[in-house]
């Protein structure tokens, strides 16, 4: 039963592997589409996106059939219960991408080179932070997770002097057209798209830390639940006063 069991654990971490990849793929299309305007790659973004959700609601029920069939304990249980939550990030880090590609043509910022700036390093940031989330997951790494989780402050401050810069150029600018402003609205929503992605891949990278360490690092917290997680206690037959 033990063999089946981790035979089903390591192919669903092959799984969900592959179901990071392809989101990783998508975002990167995605990115691409909003500031370059290839039309080519929004399209694979959305069309892709059925597929990402196919594959989330598998790994699932993968997950569920594994729980009912063989019960894990212990790092065996962290494992799945680990799986089955960055299984929803990826999926939703999916959906972001297809925000994302949805601003394709409308964003134009060369003449805006602060702006234009910003929006590239908040970009490079948020997938930075992805790919390392996605690297810790596949080597179950935990020190790499957290450093995945000391970068969202960074791109936080990005996102946020994004929003500052373009408030600023929209007080400068005497009457701007409806073409100006639908660009800058556009900007700010992939700025928070790609903020959003940040905060799943921290996610990721604190589902990583509790599947390996059993540790949840969420809110601050230090909270160890490898105490209920491991085997159960042996009975005790004696009295004790």
């Amino acid at each position: 039963m033990t063999k089946h069991m981790h035979n089903a654990l390591d192919q669903l971490r092959d799984r969900v592997e592959d179901l990071g990849r392809n989101v990783q793929r998508a975002l990167a299309d995605a990115v691409a589409s909003a500031t370059s305007g290839d039309t080519a790659s929004a399209d694979r973004v959305i069309q892709g996106d059925r597929r990402i959700d196919q594959d989330e609601v598998e790994v699932e029920e993968e997950c569920l059939k594994v729980l009912a069939l063989h019960q894990p304990v212990a790092k065996d249980l962290r494992m799945l219960v680990g799986i089955l939550k960055l299984n929803n990030d990826l999926e939703r880090i999916g959906d972001l991408a297809v925000n994302i590609a949805g601003n394709c043509g409308h964003i134009d910022l060369s003449g805006d080179l602060r702006l234009n700036d910003l929006l590239r390093r908040l970009s490079s940031r948020s997938q930075d932070m992805f790919q390392l989330g996605l690297d810790s997951l596949v080597r179950q790494d935990e020190q790499l997770a957290r450093r995945v989780c000391a970068a969202d402050d960074d791109v936080d401050r990005l996102y946020n002097n994004l929003r500052t810069a373009i408030q600023e150029q929209l007080a400068r600018e005497q009457a701007p057209g409806l073409t100006r402003i639908e660009c800058l609205m556009r900007v700010i929503s992939v700025a928070r798209s790609l903020e959003r992605i940040a905060d799943h891949a921290t996610n990721i990278a604190e589902d990583v830390i509790y599947m390996v360490t059993g540790e949840i690092p969420r809110h601050g917290g230090q909270r160890d639940l490898r105490a209920w997680t491991g085997p159960a206690p042996a009975s005790d037959n004696g009295s004790s006063d």
